[in-house]
């Protein structure tokens, strides 16, 4: 008679890993195949409903002739969304244990940004910053609430570091917006940005976070691709537009054509170094990471724009044609600037390729003063500058293949 194998024993506890609640504690920076999960994702998506709508508004603002205006509400609740997002984005990268309470903190955090979303409109139009103030304090109040979990599981100067991050999200700041005039506001919003974008760079000098290179270049690209495919979205929802309203085909293909080259081009000069292999240390990645403002709120214009561009081109405001063009060529050559400062120059050898974004980023605002054919000039114009950059980045690599066979061709 055979026995039969003893069952296997009956665990009273869930794994460590499997436990609803966890300590949160720091992850490792030398994790391998750390990928962005499937909450940050879901994170980035409804983010990007708050870059549509203050996108949305900006649009309206050029149109109806408050330019000025405009751009400057756009800048402020821009920034209110990046810095929101940002925030989480490096916590995430050191400390996300996904447990329950991680999780459900996480989600009030996006609760937050929808009720955001929901009073741009009234930022934009009214003046009236109270649901965009109401949704900022509640992203950063659950912030706060993590970092206090963190305080809570370190000692030590992890600890300090993170009570440093608890205290100082400049919460009281934010609400005292509410009871100034108008006309003051713009400055102290100014102030209390620079005093938020402080709180890092004093908090991480008691203990750096553990967040990962990797995972961090990966959350940036993630926004990055969300924010152009936005821009795509909004751009072809204002050309079908112009096509069924008015019927303006012949005008508003060059549009369509130059918008689509420019973000393909967007796409390829972001994306075409490994940006990872340059995040070694806090002093490049707060230079680079608050420098990625320029690029999202770049980046997300871009489509504000064509959509200027479109109602210029059907006769729906009255811009002159450089000033609606002027909506697409100017966030494109910052777009193309700020990513040769923070990503290509330090992976590009000599003169000609450290010259090509730049140079690029002039020409194209030169076509803001080409009229009808400015946005299709700059398409034409960024498409040729990754045309060149990857002929030269070739050329490059060929001649540190075979110099000698390159020198005596030379020669003959």
């Amino acid at each position: 008679m055979t026995s039969s194998p003893a069952p296997p024993p009956v665990c009273s506890a869930a794994p460590a890993h499997h436990r609803p609640l966890r300590r949160l504690t720091a992850r490792s920076r030398d994790e391998t195949h750390r990928s962005v999960s499937s909450l940050e994702l879901f994170f980035d998506l409804c983010f990007i409903v708050a870059i549509a709508q203050a996108g949305a508004q900006l649009v309206h603002a050029i149109v109806e002739g408050h330019t000025g205006e405009g751009i400057l509400n756009y800048l402020m609740i821009f920034f209110a969304i990046w810095w929101a997002w940002m925030n989480f984005t490096w916590f995430a990268s050191a400390y996300d244990n996904d447990d329950v309470l991680y999780r459900t903190v996480t989600l009030i955090q996006i609760a937050g940004v929808l009720v955001l979303t929901a009073g741009v409109s009234q930022a934009f139009e009214e003046h009236t910053y109270l649901v965009v103030i109401l949704g900022y304090v509640i992203m950063r109040l659950a912030m706060t609430a993590q970092w206090l979990r963190v305080a809570r599981s370190s000692q030590g100067p992890e600890r300090t570091t993170a009570l440093r991050y608890a205290i100082g999200l400049c919460q009281i700041g934010w609400l005292g917006l509410l009871a100034l005039p108008e006309a003051g506001r713009p400055w102290v919003f100014l102030v209390m940005a620079l005093l938020e974008m402080a709180v890092p760079l004093y908090a991480e000098r008691a203990h750096p976070t553990s967040w990962h290179p990797h995972h961090i270049a990966e959350r940036y690209g993630l926004l990055t691709l969300i924010v152009l495919g936005e821009t795509i979205a909004a751009a072809t929802v204002a050309v079908k537009s112009g096509i069924d309203e008015h019927e303006a085909l012949g005008e508003l293909l060059p549009i369509a054509a130059g918008g689509l080259l420019i973000i393909f081009a967007a796409w390829w000069v972001y994306f075409a170094v490994p940006i990872h292999g340059h995040l070694r240390s806090n002093r490049q990645s707060f230079l680079w990471g608050y420098g990625h403002y320029l690029i999202f709120v770049s980046g997300a214009a871009i489509g504000a724009g064509l959509e200027v561009a479109v109602e210029q081109a059907v006769g729906k405001t009255h811009l002159s044609a450089p000033s609606a063009s002027a909506a697409v060529t100017l966030p494109t050559a910052l777009f193309l600037l700020t990513v040769w400062a923070l990503h290509s120059r330090f992976y590009k050898v000599g003169i000609a390729q450290q010259s090509a974004l730049p140079a690029t980023a002039l020409l194209v605002v030169v076509c803001t003063f080409l009229g009808d054919w400015a946005v299709l000039a700059a398409g034409l114009v960024a498409a040729l500058a990754v045309a060149a950059g990857v002929t030269l980045t070739a050329y490059e690599g060929a001649r540190a293949v075979h110099p000698v066979h390159l020198s005596s061709s030379r020669r003959t």
